[in-house]
């Protein structure tokens, strides 16, 4: 495998820099739809930023250049002037496009990307203020955590006060616990990990691992269940293919953080089941599904699920030296290029549809579409594969 560098920096990096800088109202533009076509008034949503700024602290970070450090300290200096919460704490869901807030509930994912994205900053740059923002937001997501039945409540009101709708999209079950919010706890903690060595720290992860082995993980199929009532309790039948694949190597990363060497064998293997499990989702191209439910497999084929793909198998034949992850992890590649780059307007399409053509309803880039799952991807390959 080849050409992530090349592909992180001429399609996706440039992209983002080039498309979505917003010069007349700060940050970044809030959407460009699947036509290519830049809507500068749209509004802009936490999630977007949060992983702008991970995204390109980390390019700079590995990569050296300054000019993504430049856009880094134009994510932060974004969040903090117009997410942040300077009452109640936390960072607000969404923002018009001038930077007033819209909706102000306070969603315990996006905290967790955020304080993804505190944390990258400050490994890039050793900014202090950064650092006391992760801290403050890990405190903040601690105070989510459900003391008696374990794991993170998914939202809240402004002020931290029980909310109705926990939804993260429209496409969700209102549940008060889901194994997508926990994922993206996990994953900012694993950061912030590197950079503070905190006793509550290192217990909260330990939790959160557990909770994946114990609650989350269907010990049958080793795919992992969505949704949750408060108790526990399983409230969805659905595969996710792509967050199946994702969580095999997050779940990994987090046990190998802690040092603690019987706990990442089992993880060793857990993960592996995992990694098994979603390539149930594998079609005969090389590229994963989106999800199943019951009999039905949705052949949607996401940018996000190919991306997470490519590190998951590369993660699973690190741990197993078996080449048939490797030549899985190729094969999502090759597709990759061929049906998901755009190579005429950059970036990637969000999808091929389960006849093959280009999704084009979907943004090329907004709300959820960022340059966080396959400019990670990149990265990954070149920090830990590329050079083996």
């Amino acid at each position: 495998m080849y050409g992530f560098r090349e592909e992180l920096e001429n399609n996706i990096l440039s992209f983002w820099i080039e498309k979505m800088q917003d010069k007349e109202h700060g940050g970044f533009y809030g959407q460009i739809d699947g036509n290519n076509v830049l809507h500068p008034r749209a509004n802009k949503g936490a999630i977007l930023n949060a992983r702008i700024l991970w995204t390109f602290s980390s390019a700079y970070r590995i990569l050296q250049n300054p000019k993504y450090l430049k856009i880094a300290q134009r994510a932060f200096d974004y969040i903090v002037t117009y997410f942040i919460d300077k009452t109640y704490g936390g960072v607000y869901w969404e923002v018009d496009y001038k930077g007033n807030p819209v909706n102000t509930k306070k969603q315990t994912y996006v905290q967790g990307f955020a304080l993804y994205g505190f944390s990258e900053f400050y490994r890039a740059t050793g900014n202090i203020y950064a650092l006391e923002l992760a801290k403050e937001f890990f405190c903040l997501i601690e105070k989510c955590h459900d003391n008696e039945s374990g794991g993170y409540l998914e939202a809240y009101t402004q002020d931290w006060k029980p909310i109705d709708d926990m939804r993260l999209s429209e496409k969700d079950a209102n549940e008060k616990k889901t194994m997508n919010t926990h994922l993206h706890v996990l994953e900012p903690y694993i950061n912030l990990c590197r950079i503070w060595n905190d006793e509550r720290l290192e217990n909260a992860q330990r939790r959160l691992i557990n909770v994946f082995i114990e609650k989350i993980l269907d010990q049958k199929t080793n795919h992992l269940n969505l949704f949750f009532d408060e108790q526990w309790d399983v409230k969805s039948s659905a595969v996710s293919y792509g967050h199946d694949i994702e969580a095999s190597w997050l779940l990994f990363e987090a046990a190998e953080i802690l040092g603690d060497e019987e706990l990442l064998g089992k993880v060793k293997t857990i993960s592996l089941g995992i990694a098994n499990a979603a390539s149930e989702g594998l079609d005969a191209d090389g590229s994963m599904f989106y999800e199943k439910e019951g009999n039905h497999i949705d052949r949607e084929r996401h940018w996000w699920v190919q991306a997470e793909a490519v590190v998951g198998f590369m993660y699973a034949y690190k741990n197993s030296h078996n080449i048939l992850y490797k030549e899985k992890a190729s094969r999502i590649w090759n597709y990759i290029q061929n049906q998901i780059i755009d190579p005429e307007n950059g970036e990637w399409y969000w999808s091929r549809l389960p006849n093959n053509t280009i999704n084009n309803k979907d943004d090329k880039a907004g709300f959820w579409k960022c340059p966080y799952h396959n400019g990670r991807m990149c990265m990954e390959m070149i920090e830990h594969f590329i050079l083996e």
